[in-house]
């Protein structure tokens, strides 16, 4: 497929990040295959239309992410053992958290008794004013942020909800440990660019796009128990979901909802 290799200069995302995801992503997708020799920087430089430097930068992330190695004299070489880009799944939602809890350490920014946003209220099945706790988390590996959770649960459901109880367990935790039994989930994933608040908080540029991953929790009788969503960098974090072969014809295989302000009736 042919694209256009130009970089864009504007304000954002810098030329070497920019270089770096495009040559990450043709790693992973085996454009680029294990063991073979990534095109020189010079050539790169008259590709993209960039710095040596920016070449050099690029490439210096990609082998600190392990993805390539530089061999003097010889040339950048994609490595040999690659991370999984499909990693093996058999999780359920619950064991899903509870590997993220696991493998993240957790710091509580904000925890609050609060009127829900008029849209996050509706989905909640509140009534307009009703009260709801409000709780923003960030969730990093040592230093490297991962991921960004802000969470509205109902007052009533939540009363147990703190930052010192947070800081023991995670959330979900709290939700069972209050006989809250989670049934279906509805799951929306979107793409974002980083306003300054979230550009802080998962140190990135401002206008570096991001996942959004947009929750809505249901116990066993079909009420909505919690409104979770997740924002993280597509450098650090992806989205896998294992489908089952009676599920591919359902919404459980996922559904393309377009914004119908920039849907135009056929003819």
């Amino acid at each position: 497929m042919n694209t256009e290799n130009t970089l864009k200069r504007a304000e954002g995302t810098a030329l070497h990040k920019q270089l770096f995801i495009v040559l990450r992503d043709q790693i992973m997708r085996g454009v680029r295959t294990p063991g073979s020799v990534l095109p020189t920087e010079e050539a790169l430089c008259d590709q993209f239309k960039v710095s040596r430097i920016t070449v050099r930068r690029a490439l210096a992330d990609l082998e600190a992410e392990g993805l390539v190695q530089r061999r003097q004299g010889r040339g950048s070489f994609v490595r040999e053992q690659l991370p999984d880009a499909i990693p093996l799944m058999n999780r359920g939602l619950l064991d899903s958290l509870r590997q993220t809890a696991a493998e993240t350490d957790v710091k509580v920014l904000r925890v609050s008794t609060e009127p829900a946003p008029a849209t996050i209220g509706q989905l909640l099945q509140l009534t307009p004013g009703e009260m709801a706790v409000h709780a923003l988390r960030l969730r990093s590996s040592g230093e490297t942020p991962l991921l960004l959770l802000e969470t509205w649960v109902p007052e009533h459901l939540g009363h147990r909800i703190t930052v010192a109880a947070m800081k023991r367990k995670p959330l979900y935790q709290i939700m069972l440990d209050e006989g809250v039994q989670f049934g279906r989930v509805i799951q929306e994933i979107t793409a974002v660019a980083a306003d300054p608040f979230f550009a802080d908080q998962l140190q990135v540029p401002v206008s570096a796009p991001l996942i959004r991953l947009t929750r809505l929790l249901h116990d066993t009788e079909d009420r909505p128990v919690q409104h979770l969503t997740v924002t993280m960098t597509p450098e650090r974090t992806r989205v896998l979901m294992d489908i089952k072969s009676d599920d591919i014809n359902t919404l459980n295989a996922g559904h393309l909802a377009h914004d119908r302000r920039f849907l135009t009736k056929r003819r």
